[in-house]
């Protein structure tokens, strides 16, 4: 009875301090000296830059480009809208951050493409103006295919496919 007591305080002792710290994710990055004097976090990256394309920028951006055929039509579906739009905007932001950014010049620029249309797109989703999101079509377009052609590995250059004979 006494071997139980002793293991079931040493259990206790030995997971208290476990307990109450949260484990933490290994740091994509080592922390700059001001985060490591102030104690605050840095940024992480989590996903790949093809995860955050496929799972959050493609979504998101077809959100706008299809508004018209997918118009909102009560609250709940513009509330939605407006968040998609905020993401999109959002992820300008994570497209910039250190160890994501592939440079501080052209990425920066065409990432701050992204960042006006998806900020003008989550205020006019906020003022439910079907017409500004739809006038924002070419703008985002044009962000996109600025980035590619940049950064993606022969986007834009593939031989036109030959026509039917």
């Amino acid at each position: 009875m006494r071997l139980i007591v002793i293991l079931l305080v040493a259990c206790s002792a030995l997971s208290q301090p476990l307990s109450s710290q949260a484990p933490s994710a290994p740091a994509a990055q080592p922390p700059s000296p001001a985060d490591a004097a102030t104690g605050t976090p840095a940024p992480q990256r989590i996903g790949s830059m093809s995860e955050l394309m496929i799972d959050i920028i493609y979504p998101m951006s077809d959100a706008i480009f299809y508004v018209t055929t997918r118009e909102p039509t009560n609250d709940v579906e513009w509330n939605a809208l407006r968040g998609k739009a905020l993401m999109l905007a959002e992820s300008a932001n994570l497209l910039m951050m250190p160890g994501r950014a592939r440079d501080q010049d052209r990425w920066m620029a065409d990432a701050k493409l992204l960042l006006d249309v998806g900020t003008a797109a989550f205020r006019a989703a906020r003022r439910k103006d079907l017409k500004a999101l739809e006038d924002l079509n070419d703008q985002l377009y044009l962000s996109c295919t600025t980035c590619h052609m940049h950064y993606r590995a022969n986007y834009g250059r593939r031989p036109a496919p030959e026509p039917p004979r």
